[in-house]
Parts: structure tokens; sequence; C-alpha cells
């Protein structure tokens, strides 16, 4: 069962609503994870702002310790930052690159990517699993990208991970939901935050997702590749707190059958076609 239970704090002696989720000591009440790669550093700020997001990605490559631009300069001071160890192909590497994150970008948080596959760029889960436990155990918030396996996502649950990151769709796809089962599976059945990452490509996608129930959605290219990013950006935020408002709603049931509802209409209709005359009759008829 994912971590997505609303919170109670008092204001002004009213209780409200405080609806957020946690990743290891973190809370956090953005639910939309926004990607920095693939577009320039100047829209970056832009993006932030319209998609209110709490949290930024990046890769180790594009937090460059001074000489040219640098992205950390363009990322508001309240957001954290998750670097990624792309471009790792084991564990090892993925512990390389996670412990010289920190000393750069000052975060203890640290997405886990392992890829080797350079075909499809589907994420190694076994060598995921690995590298989550070693960091887990220095003190890194984990949170591992993979292949929507659930014997896998248990794994890494074990290994302290802090939250699983199932993909939809392969990364930089745009394709969509494609794992939905999959998915639907680690939410019912791993105690901890679900959040999407890669191939969610429309804002109808991301909410589709919300409204089964992940923690949170992280989207890049999505909105890197789109005419407008940062309305794009603010297209995606409002589609993800959608999906969670119905998600907390309770969606209505799906009925296979027709409704007693539509039979009524049909007699009434056929009724008056006969009798015109009786027309209010029968419609009294029908409502009681």
């Amino acid at each position: 069962m994912s971590n997505n239970t609303a919170n109670i704090t008092g204001t002004d002696n009213k209780e409200q609503l405080k609806d957020t989720f946690k990743l290891g000591k973190y809370e956090f009440t953005s639910r939309f994870i926004l990607g920095s790669g693939k577009y320039s550093l100047e829209l970056i700020d832009a993006a932030v702002k319209q998609a209110e997001a709490q949290i930024v990605t990046l890769a180790l490559r594009r937090a460059n310790d001074g000489g040219l631009a640098n992205i950390l300069d363009y990322i508001p001071e309240n957001v954290h930052l998750l670097p990624n160890t792309s471009g790792a192909r084991n564990a090892e590497e993925a512990v390389r690159i996670a412990r010289l994150s920190r000393e750069l970008c000052h975060s203890d948080m640290v997405k886990i990517e392992v890829i080797r596959d350079t075909k499809y760029l589907l994420p190694d889960n076994y060598e995921t699993a690995k590298a989550t436990e070693i960091l887990a155990n220095e003190g890194f918030v984990v949170m591992p990208y993979m292949y929507p396996d659930l014997n896998a996502a248990r794994d890494m649950a074990n290994a302290g991970a802090a939250c699983i990151m199932p993909l939809a769709a392969p990364i930089g796809s745009n394709r969509g939901v494609c794992t939905k089962d999959f998915i639907q599976i680690l939410i019912d059945e791993i105690d901890l935050p679900i959040i999407v990452d890669a191939g969610i490509g429309r804002p109808s996608q991301a909410c589709e997702v919300m409204e089964m129930g992940a923690a949170a959605v992280m989207a890049n290219t999505a909105i890197a590749t789109a005419g407008d990013i940062p309305r794009m950006a603010a297209a995606f935020k409002n589609a993800i707190n959608a999906g969670r408002e119905a998600y907390l709603a309770g969606l209505g049931r799906v009925k296979k059958k027709r409704s007693k509802c539509f039979f009524s209409t049909y007699r009434l209709s056929s009724r008056i076609r006969r009798c015109p005359k009786l027309c209010i009759k029968y419609i009294a008829y029908d409502i009681i």
C-alpha cells in the first residue's frame, strides 16, 4: 500500500487537511518532480516556478563546479536538489556518482539509475537494489528508478529505499502508461510512495497515474520537448493535482450493465409516443 495518507495539522485553532508525502526525513506538498535535462538553463527557472515543484532532478555532469553556466544558479534555493546517477552501468558506478553528487550538490537525496542496456535504456533492477542498500546504509535518501516488478520493488524496499520509482514507458519516449497494470500492483502492495517516472508524455497521463494512487509523478522529456515549456509545466502541475484530488475523492464505480434509469427512460419514451396525453402521469410514476 502506498504512503498516501493525508496529515492533519492545526492552524488558528482549526483543523485543516494537509496532503503531504514523505521521502525519508523530508516532507513535500508538491507531487510534481521536475527533470532538468534536455532544455536550456534559461528556461529551468520559469519551468520550476510554473510547475511549483519542490524537487528538481539533475545529472552530475550538469552540475559542474565553476567554469561555464552552472545549473545550480538557475534553480531556486527553496527547491530540493535530486541528483541522479545517470550514466552508471552497475552498482559500483552508481555509488561512486552518488557520493560525488552529495559533495557537489550538498544533498543527501539521490535517484539511482543503473542502465547498461544501450538499446532500450531499461534499468537494471538487480544492480539498482545493490546500490540502494549501500547508499541507504550511508544515510542517503535513496529513490531507485526501476522496471515495475513486485519482487524487485520488495528487495529495494527491504534495502532501505525511501520510495519506488517505476517507469511508465521507456525513458524519453513520451509513450504514456504502458506498464499500468504493473504500477498498480506496486501501489497496492508496496508500503512506500510510488513515484511514476519515465515515459509520461501528456498531462492526462500524469493525471491517470495519480488517480491510480501514485504518490507523485516525475516528468522531463514531455516538458522539455513542448512548444511552450513553462506553460506545459503548469499543465502538468494542474493535471497531477486534479488526479490526486480525484483519488482522494474516490472514483465512481464502473458498471458494465445498463442502469435502471436507462430502461425507465426507454419505457417512458415508448409510452409518450403511444399516448402523449398521459405524458405527465407517466413522468410522475417513473420518478416515484
